[in-house]
């Protein structure tokens, strides 16, 4: 197995899911906890358990039961293993290991004892009945409140018709999918498209060879064992009938049954082995630094498991919480663990950050979620755009849900004297940056792997929607050049002219686009004539020297804290070392109106970019280290910040930082160690950049002592930057 940091070892048990460990194999997770009784509790979630008002919920919560009690002997220990990506819950006499299966729908629990123990499995269910959900917790619902929609939580169903198994499920009976077209204009879409909420079916059938079903919700060994293994099969799917969905989920329980669970652990294991083996990064501190290089090792592991738990599914992993929400008992938002701050919907300001740093770690298979999202919502884009301005393209919302529209309390839910299309919440209005980033992470990945399905199937598709939006959207100004108002640079300047993400978003993805092999004569005619429009980034001067501005024009007072002349640099990156200009850049990054770190602020990665070292490993120890932001016992459920917990922006940003203080390429060109405070810590790594070229090796005291360039023809490319004069690149 590779070396892994980061295992997590408990003596003492829990009092709830504030403190649980994390499993999960992509597509289900589990929050997983011991009670001072010795019950072992989890919550176990899914992918695409969307439910009614599209919001992504539990499946359901269990508990496990061994008598004699597991705390009852007064050892007790809870490990979570990083490695194999399993929690043992053991008293030294009985152990009981859970895991969820790297290759299928299942969660595996099997227990192994040295004196015979009885064991009890149970659903464990809180959503007992209907309830209205109340007006602060309606925030989990996002989108949805102050409307005519009566927000009703629904209970699970129980079905006792398996005389073995214990069978769950929650069923849309209704949806918001109709509604959400209906309110924005778009009905006559509807016949080109399938409501994707209703009749969506969702729980799990908890089989167990030789038990017995005690209750509808209960299953027990039929006397004490040594050895017993569980298996939950989790399911979810739109079917015509209930029936239909437990015929289904018993039918996969079966062959889950006929499966021996050492082979399937064989396999589970080879997966994450294979995982684990293609990235790390290990800081270790020259001299006492109270723990924080240890410390961002750790977090940089943790980090990159819990995107793996969450990041395989059919749909992109959430920022507020992925598969992970818990009871985390925050004043004014002790909720249940269905709740998260911003509900159900996708913030692309937010999920960017996830999947930019899932480059350097080589994990590209959880790349594809994102990508198929947007490439599946593109039709509806189009539609819409052509609906709502009367031209061809498409534009995506900042704030959506998974299907593409609009969330109605943002869109607006009083039309009085509105245009269709005009949207209410001037925060999003025209927040359409988002669409040239996502063309930059896919030409991004695409240079990584090379890809010719990515580039074929959702890469230019999405590009050509996108570029011919703003063809046709915006006119010249009096030069001939692209005039981008009325519009706004993120969410802080409403009132924008030429903002800079999207100006720096076209200069940064037409000249890539057009470098490419495989594009068509119409597309490269298009997009010519479109680079030919654009307009100079956005400049001016501050203290007598040239600077970025966030727009050519803007009102006096800001809306918000973000800082869209440094898209310049990050995501767009036309400014960093061995580029022109990096000292208008630099100087920009230091007279920026909103410094700051944590959550979805990405000043680490400016700096980091920038070869700004000092800054870059203030905020990433920072962010890694600072203990005033947990709500969670477990280190790695960062938050809430601004979303919920865990917070996967505030751990994205920083991991995506550390990368880029260890790794950058400019061109053709591979600079290492462009913002490492070589001076303080070493290193050992393996990353990966474009061209399909990895970079193995470790610095110690000061010098590399070791690298490793796969493959070896790109060795010619790298660029040491070790004691050398940064600024003459």
């Amino acid at each position: 197995m590779p070396d892994v940091i980061g295992d997590v070892i408990w003596s003492t048990p829990g009092q709830g899911s504030a403190d649980s460990l994390p499993l999960g194999n992509g597509n289900l997770a589990a929050n997983v906890w011991t009670e001072p009784s010795g019950d072992i509790v989890l919550y176990l979630a899914k992918n695409d358990a969307w439910d009614h008002f599209g919001r992504l919920i539990k499946l359901g919560r269990l508990r496990l039961r061994v008598a004699p009690s597991l705390t009852a002997a007064g050892k007790f220990e809870q490990k979570l293993s990083l490695a194999d990506a399993a929690i043992t819950v053991t008293n030294g006499d009985a152990s009981i290991r859970l895991w969820l299966d790297a290759h299928g729908s299942r969660l595996v629990i099997e227990v192994n004892a040295t004196t015979p123990v009885h064991v009890t499995a149970s659903l464990d269910p809180w959503r007992t009945a209907a309830r209205e959900i109340g007006d602060k917790e309606a925030h989990g619902a996002c989108g949805l409140e102050g409307g005519p929609v009566k927000l009703i939580a629904l209970p699970d169903q129980i079905d006792g018709s398996d005389p073995h198994a214990v069978i769950w499920f929650q069923r849309n009976e209704t949806s918001i999918w109709s509604l959400t077209l209906d309110q924005q204009g778009l009905s006559d879409f509807k016949p080109r498209a399938k409501d994707p909420l209703l009749n969506r079916t969702f729980g799990g059938c908890m089989a167990a060879t030789g038990w017995v079903k005690t209750s509808p919700s209960s299953l027990a060994t039929p006397a004490a064992v040594t050895t017993a293994t569980l298996i939950v099969t989790a399911h979810a799917a739109q079917t015509t009938t209930p029936g239909e969905w437990v015929e289904q989920v018993r039918a996969a329980s079966t062959a889950n049954a006929a499966q021996w669970p050492s082979e399937l652990w064989r396999d589970h294991v080879q997966w994450w082995w294979e995982f684990w083996g293609r990235s790390h990064i290990r800081p270790r501190a020259r001299a006492a630094d109270w723990g924080q290089a240890d410390m961002v090792g750790q977090q940089s592991a943790w980090q990159r498991y819990l995107v793996a738990c969450c990041g395989r599914g059919l749909y992109p992993v959430k920022f507020n919480g992925g598969l992970f929400t818990a009871d985390w008992g925050l004043k004014n938002e002790a909720f249940d663990a269905d709740y998260r701050r911003w509900g159900g919907g996708y913030w692309f300001q937010n999920t960017r950050l996830i999947y930019w740093a899932l480059l350097a770690n080589g994990d590209y298979e959880l790349m594809r979620p994102l990508f198929r999202m947007y490439r599946d919502m593109l039709p509806l884009a189009e539609h819409r755009t052509q609906a709502w301005y009367g031209h061809g393209g498409a534009f995506f919302p900042e704030t959506l849900y998974f299907w593409g529209t609009h969330l109605p309390s943002n869109y607006g839910w009083d039309r009085t004297g509105k245009a269709t299309g005009e949207i209410e919440n001037r925060y999003i209005r025209r927040h359409w940056s988002g669409g040239l980033e996502l063309v930059a992470l896919m030409l991004e990945t695409h240079a990584h792997t090379g890809d010719t399905a990515l580039l074929t199937d959702e890469l230019l598709p999405i590009a050509r929607a996108v570029l011919d939006f703003y063809a046709q959207h915006y006119t010249n100004d009096a030069a001939g050049k692209l005039y981008v108002v009325p519009a706004q640079a993120l969410e802080t300047w409403w009132d924008a002219e030429n903002p800079m993400p999207e100006i720096a978003g076209l200069h940064s993805v037409l000249p890539r686009l057009l470098a490419l092999d495989s594009i068509s004569s119409a597309d490269a005619e298009a997009w010519r004539a479109l680079a030919s429009r654009l307009p100079p980034l956005p400049t001016g001067p501050r203290d007598g020297r040239k600077i970025l501005l966030p727009a050519a024009k803007h009102e006096a007072v800001p809306s918000n804290s973000e800082n869209p002349e440094l898209y310049a640099v990050f995501p767009f990156k036309l400014f960093s070392l061995g580029q022109p200009d990096l000292d208008v850049a630099q100087w920009t990054f230091a007279r920026r109106m909103f410094p700051d770190t944590g959550g979805w602020r990405q000043d680490a990665v400016q700096a980091a970019l920038l070869g700004l070292t000092e800054n870059a490993t203030f905020y990433v120890a920072k962010n890694y280290n600072d203990p005033a932001n947990f709500a969670a016992t477990f280190k790695g459920f960062w938050g809430p910040n601004y979303d919920w917990v865990p917070d996967f922006d505030h751990g994205s940003v920083t991991q995506l930082a550390l990368q880029t203080m260890l790794v950058q390429t400019v061109g053709e060109k591979i600079h290492l160690f462009p913002a490492w405070p070589a001076d303080r810590w070493d290193v050992s790594f393996k990353l990966h950049v474009s061209g399909q070229t990895t970079l193995e090796g470790e610095l110690k005291d000061g010098a590399l002592v070791h690298l490793t360039v796969t493959p070896e023809s790109r060795r010619k490319d790298v660029v040491v930057l070790l004691g050398m004069d940064k600024s003459a690149l």
